[in-house]
């Protein structure tokens, strides 16, 4: 079973199609059962299309019919996922590279840094990051904080100002700046980055953009960010899945990963090796892994296939969204809640978040263990109850969503502590 190189574009569905019941993708999402399911998990695991299943097969089925001869159809797999990432990144001059998940890609773009003394090179001990980082990220900085390196956490809120914030943290000895452009915690949309950027240029330093939580459901520009790396994968919005992680890699980057795998020399294996360990030339190689199992590329490059055929571009990803974090909103507000129990930010516009609703709540773990029993699964970070929806799901949907969130609401304010 193989698809076709290039997916053939149908009618664009219209986001007024994904509002009303019943939903116009749904059917396409059977084996989720979405529309019986009231599933706001879509910050964290959207369902995946049926047309994924497809790809989870003909990655079998080529296994079994080539064996070891597979991985030429495979790496014609990745290609397509490399293909379509780049085309959520609007990015016609980097290169990406590929990996299980951000923390492996992560791991590799820190050991290409000057955090230390090395040939010709002088050392720059000194990470910016903010408080807000997805956890990937927050440990493994922290883990080497431990180990002597300077991390300064600027504060991540509010997220409208965040870049102007860390390029003044920004100096000669800063090897790189790692911040999110969409926050993990609240859906906060990161301002002034492309400041930030030009900071990093002026000192020297690096620039790390996680784009995890804005991929497929915010807009991404390279305006004024053309010199950033940027990681994030398809787990979230993307609807790919586990096994799919990417860093975009900018186009004059000749930095020498000091974790490097041997997929970074496959262009070269059969030749003698070097004294030096030589990199390719293109810029994504140098940070590439060793084996994996591709049928995450399989998966992916389906549904990114039909995400095409479908017409599920991200602006109209973005308006579906914003529309739906408004009806939301609207149903949270009309019941009316004590905002010492639950609340959420009105004074930031719902256009200055991503792709979820961040609901404050002392107990979000609690109130979010009630909603599950209800049957609706979302999921809690802190004092945070995040609602995430998806283009599958109906306005009655969500609606029906919050008045269990207010049946749960009232049932803990009657019950004693």
């Amino acid at each position: 079973m193989s698809a076709p190189d290039s997916p053939v574009k149908a009618a664009a569905v219209e986001a007024e199609a994904l509002y009303r019941a019943p939903n116009a993708l749904a059917p396409s999402y059977s084996r989720f059962r979405v529309a019986e399911r009231l599933l706001l998990t879509g910050h964290s695991h959207q369902a995946w299309p049926d047309r994924g299943f497809v790809g989870q097969e003909a990655a079998w089925e080529d296994a079994a019919l080539l064996v070891d001869e597979k991985w030429e159809r495979a790496f014609a797999r990745a290609a397509r996922v490399r293909a379509g990432f780049a085309r959520l990144l609007g990015d016609r001059d980097g290169s990406l590279a590929l990996a299980g998940n951000t923390h492996e890609l992560l791991v590799r773009f820190l050991s290409a840094l000057p955090l230390h003394e090395g040939a010709g090179r002088r050392r720059r001990p000194r990470i910016v990051t903010t408080d807000a980082e997805f956890h990937s990220a927050r440990r493994q900085l922290d883990r080497l904080a431990e180990e002597g390196i300077e991390l300064v956490r600027v504060a991540a809120s509010p997220a409208g100002t965040a870049g102007e914030r860390l390029a003044r943290a920004v100096d000669d000895r800063t090897a790189a700046v790692v911040t999110s452009t969409v926050f993990f915690t609240d859906a906060g949309i990161a301002g002034g980055l492309p400041e930030l950027a030009a900071a990093c240029a002026r000192h020297g330093a690096e620039l790390l953009l996680d784009a995890y939580h804005q991929l497929n459901v915010v807009p991404f520009s390279f305006a004024g960010l053309e010199g950033a790396f940027v990681v994030g994968g398809g787990y979230k919005y993307c609807q790919l899945g586990e096994g799919n992680a990417f860093l975009r890699v900018p186009p004059d980057c000749r930095l020498r990963p000091a974790v490097t795998g041997w997929y970074a020399e496959f262009e070269r294996l059969e030749a003698a090796p070097l004294r030096d360990v030589a990199y390719p030339d293109d810029p994504g190689a140098r940070f590439q892994g060793a084996t994996y199992d591709p049928t995450s590329h399989y998966r992916a490059s389906e549904v990114f296939d039909f995400f095409v055929e479908r017409g599920l571009e991200p602006a109209l990803l973005r308006e579906v969204s914003q529309h739906q974090l408004a009806v939301l909103a609207a149903a949270f507000d009309a019941l009316d809640l004590p905002p010492a129990t639950i609340d959420r930010d009105r004074a930031t516009p719902l256009d200055r978040f991503g792709g979820f609703l961040a609901l404050r709540a002392p107990r979000a773990g609690e109130i979010c263990a009630a909603l599950r029993d209800e049957g609706v699964l979302a999921d809690s970070r802190g004092e945070v109850l995040r609602l995430g929806p998806a283009p599958y799901l109906t306005d009655a949907q969500l609606e029906d969503a919050m008045a269990r969130l207010g049946e749960v609401a009232q049932r803990r304010k009657r019950t004693p502590r």
